[in-house]
């Protein structure tokens, strides 16, 4: 259930850059954009 939270929560925050931003600046954000997700998921008590 975590990794479904959390890939739910990385898939909608990429969509969304993926709309606003170009391309480079897309790929220059995948690791940010982890790092949050994992981090909300992780302080949220998702992942224990």
């Amino acid at each position: 259930m975590e990794q479904k939270v959390f890939w739910t929560l990385y898939s909608v925050i990429s969509l969304l850059v993926g709309f606003f931003v170009s391309f480079t600046w897309s790929l220059i954000l995948t690791v940010p954009i982890l790092v949050l997700c994992w981090w909300i998921a992780f302080r949220s008590g998702w992942i224990e």
